[in-house]
């Protein structure tokens, strides 16, 4: 964050961030500098990545909760605007949209910045010159830039861009933990960011690496993150409260199985036995018990979708092990076979239970009362049987300890005289009752 010589507490005027429209066309979108002596109104988001595949960034143009279309625009009340610098996103290319990448690494942006990095770190710092890289972004070396082609790998961005972030946020498996570009058998070296830039580092005011992991992650919690971050750097709230690993802890604490709308199969022991049956998804290798993640509750793209509310099972994907970890998928994994044995044997006596009361409650006191169902769909509906209705004694003797009954306070209440009325009545009173019928029910249908 650049501040004047005059005084370190004002931030300059935000300089050129592109030339879409020109050479001498004010930074970002919307002609926005930056604030001298107020409220911030603007924070730079660059995105760079690494070994990845950008499902990441389809991820977050899904969000909604806020949307990246609200961020940019500044229409959250209070929040600065974001300018983004996405090399897919963004409407400049070429010299014209590394210009503000290269503002900012020689600490000449003059507002304040967020780093996001999406894929994982491949080793390509350790090669012996640095003409060989994995991944990279730009060209032309960096301080000074020169005519050739060489281009700049995103390992010496991150390097060059970390120390002035206001913060750094990992998006994505890859970035938060390695995830596929490190799994077992790549040649690549690649890592974390945190494994890259260690768990000492600390962005400009402070703030270690936050990690949002997905394989892609929910684009609300992306989102939903930054928001927070820049209500922070506006002074308009605490830092959001992050786990052990760095991770929203609002948006992983609870574990997948929590809130899946499966999970009541497991409590009652009955498993799918292939990915899209209705009941719990264990037995086909969902691993939701273990996992942390919010998928179940907050959905994929505007609170719809999911993986297991798809009818696909759990593969860890925002877990550090994923993926080496987590395999073979869709295998059940082995503590399921204990769980799971447990499940069963102690399933089949509570659904029995729920079965009972289920057809207790299935029934209205009148219907007790009378001992008759009038259901024209099962008129032959079996009437409760002898341990049923014991069942309903004691049920009902503990369901109202302590309150009134009052069934039992009215028991002498009267049952209805006109019950199956039309069952029970003569023809005569059915076409009495019908419109245009002959006899008494024309004359009433006439007088009325």
């Amino acid at each position: 964050m650049a501040t004047t010589s005059q005084d370190p507490k004002r931030l300059q005027t935000v300089p050129n961030a592109g030339d879409v429209f020109g050479d001498e066309t004010p930074l970002g979108l919307g002609n926005l500098g930056g604030s001298t002596d107020g409220p911030l109104e603007v924070v730079h988001v660059f995105w760079v990545a690494g070994m990845s595949c950008d499902g990441c960034s389809v991820a977050v143009t899904g969000a909604t909760n806020p949307s990246v279309e609200e961020l940019l625009a500044g229409t959250i009340p209070g929040l600065p605007r974001a300018v983004l610098h996405h090399p897919v996103l963004s409407v400049s290319a070429g010299a014209g949209f590394m210009k503000s990448f290269h503002a900012a690494a020689r600490g000449e942006l003059g507002a304040p910045y967020v780093l996001v990095i999406e894929g994982s770190i491949p080793d390509d710092q350790a090669f012996p010159s640095d003409s060989g890289y994995y991944s990279a972004m730009g060209a032309g070396g960096f301080d000074p830039i020169s005519e050739g082609d060489q281009p700049n790998r995103m390992t010496d961005w991150v390097l060059k861009l970390a120390p002035g972030a206001a913060a750094t946020v990992a998006i994505g498996t890859c970035a938060t933990w390695g995830g596929i570009p490190a799994a077992a058998g790549n040649v690549t070296g690649s890592m974390s960011l945190t494994d890259f830039l260690g768990q000492d580092y600390r962005s400009a005011l402070g703030v270690p690496i936050v990690n949002i992991p997905g394989c892609a992650p929910v684009g609300d919690n992306f989102t939903e993150v930054v928001a927070g971050l820049l209500m922070f750097l506006q002074g308009l709230g605490p830092l959001p409260e992050f786990d052990e690993l760095g991770r929203p802890s609002w948006q992983f604490k609870e574990t997948v199985h929590r809130h899946c709308v499966r999970a009541g199969y497991y409590e009652e022991g009955t498993f799918a036995e292939m990915p899209g049956d209705q009941e719990c998804l264990v037995d086909v290798g969902c691993w939701g018990p273990v996992v942390q993640c919010n998928i179940t509750e907050r959905g994929a793209i505007n609170h719809m979708g999911g993986c297991m509310v798809a009818g696909g099972a759990c593969i860890g994907c925002t877990m550090p092990g994923f993926p080496d970890k987590f395999a073979p998928f869709y295998k059940a994994p082995p503590g399921s076979f204990v769980s799971g044995s447990i499940s069963r044997t102690t399933g089949a006596g509570i659904r029995r239970l729920r079965r009972m009361s289920q057809a207790n409650m299935n029934r209205t006191p009148l219907w007790d009362r009378t001992g008759h169902v009038p259901t024209p769909f099962a008129k032959q509906m079996s009437q409760p049987s002898r341990v049923s209705r014991i069942e309903g004694f004691f049920y009902k003797k503990l369901q109202y300890n302590g309150s009134a009954d009052l069934d039992k306070v009215n028991k002498t209440q009267p049952n209805p005289k006109t019950m199956d009325f039309l069952g029970r009545g003569s023809h005569q009173e059915l076409e009495r009752y019908t419109p245009g019928a002959p006899g008494e029910g024309a004359h009433v249908e006439e007088t009325t």
